[in-house]
């Protein structure tokens, strides 16, 4: 079947919506502006319940259906952008100096504020629709929080979806997979400290620098000797900061870098890989070394049940052959796996057509899949929370 015809006849109206976001993006938990928006048009649309300060600055409507009582759904778009400058040249760019929105979330909540519009309206379905707004995607966890928080209790929500855009997938298509679909995002500093002098005089010294190469290079057996080759696992250095000057040894040298995985097991062994590899190589060299590891987002992993209802919606609106069930996993990291701990549920990714990719300082939003993401939400509430 074809987007819905009320979702098509709100294209404009909610693509006025996400541009006029687009220009005002907030970051992490300040998106005070940002849900004072949603709420305004959740209280225009008339929704029986409104809820703000969920995980500090996050929005909660409840939308109730016209055909009895029952379970509740919840539906989630994230609000907040990134610490960049935008480069797109579009006429509704960002007018904050170092922010936008490089990944899209402008029109994941103007799709689900379109969709909440029409549910609104229409509450042609038995429950109740929560739509989720949340704060702090982009490494706040703010999923996270409004979980925290009691959310799914408060509102006793049985059921959880999310969607992200995807640059290069076709407009009017979409795609998922049961299990694993985004990584756990952990990261990890590694500071080795030796014994500094002269650049001239190495054998005085316990060079830093050299154990940290040595490091470096040898994190990367992780993946190739350590790690079943079936299994995914991403180890990254991204810093490596030692020395001042061009003939002084330092005395410390720094690494960072992050860690992605698919799998509970894969996570705690580059864990301890990192540990021992680090520790060793030091010792080995006669530094020491202090390992500091963080575990931030889980991985994300679609249940079962809920990914075929999710594909279900997709199917119906997308058509034959524009949905995909067996979509690759990403090791990037969503915090809406937060949620899918908490309730089961499903991620879906929406096709954004031939866009530059998230995060990258030309990418926009494609106004276009407004109304494919409108009927996907729509569609999905109304088969969960048939009469």
């Amino acid at each position: 079947m074809p987007i819905l015809n009320r979702a098509a006849e709100l294209q404009n109206e909610v693509t006025e919506w996400r541009r006029h976001l687009h220009t005002k993006p907030e970051l992490l938990f300040a998106v005070e502006n940002t849900a004072a928006f949603v709420e305004n048009k959740l209280r225009e649309f008339g929704v029986d319940q409104i809820v703000t300060g969920l995980g500090r600055t996050g929005v909660v409507g409840l939308i109730k259906g016209k055909l009895g009582e029952g379970r509740t759904i919840g539906l989630r778009a994230d609000m907040d952008a990134l610490p960049m400058t935008e480069t797109s040249g579009k006429p509704w760019a960002s007018t904050v100096p170092g922010k936008m929105h490089a990944c899209g979330h402008d029109g994941h909540t103007a799709m689900l504020l379109g969709a909440a519009k029409y549910l609104a309206e229409t509450r042609n379905f038995k429950g109740a629709v929560a739509v989720i707004f949340q704060p702090a995607e982009e490494g706040g966890g703010g999923g996270n929080e409004m979980v925290k928080d009691g959310m799914m209790e408060r509102f006793a929500i049985e059921e959880v979806y999310g969607m992200h855009n995807m640059p290069g997938m076709p407009l009017g298509r979409f795609g998922t997979r049961v299990g694993p679909i985004m990584a756990s995002t952990d990261e990890f500093t590694i500071t080795i400290d030796g014994r500094g002098g002269h650049a001239a005089q190495p054998h005085k010294t316990v060079d830093p620098i050299v154990i940290g190469s040595q490091i470096v290079n040898a994190l990367q057996t992780i993946a190739s000797r350590t790690v079943d080759p079936l299994a995914s696992v991403v180890v990254s250095v991204t810093k490596f900061n030692a020395g001042f000057a061009h003939n002084i040894i330092p005395e410390q040298a720094v690494l960072a870098g992050t860690v992605r995985t698919l799998r509970p097991e894969v996570r705690d062994l580059a864990e301890a890989r990192i540990k021992q590899i680090s520790e060793s190589l030091a010792s080995a060299y006669g530094a020491r070394v202090t390992i500091s590891y963080g575990r931030n987002y889980p991985v994300t992993v679609n249940h079962r049940d809920e990914t075929g209802h999710a594909l279900a919606a997709a199917s119906d609106i997308a058509g034959e052959g524009k949905v995909s069930a067996d979509l690759d996993p990403m090791m990037g990291g969503e915090d809406f796996s937060y949620m899918l701990l908490a309730r089961p549920g499903a991620f879906i990714f929406i096709g954004n057509g031939d866009t530059a990719g998230l995060h990258n300082p030309a990418y926009d939003f494609n106004d276009e899949a407004i109304p494919h993401g409108i009927s996907y939400w729509v569609k999905l509430a109304e088969m969960r929370l048939a009469a």
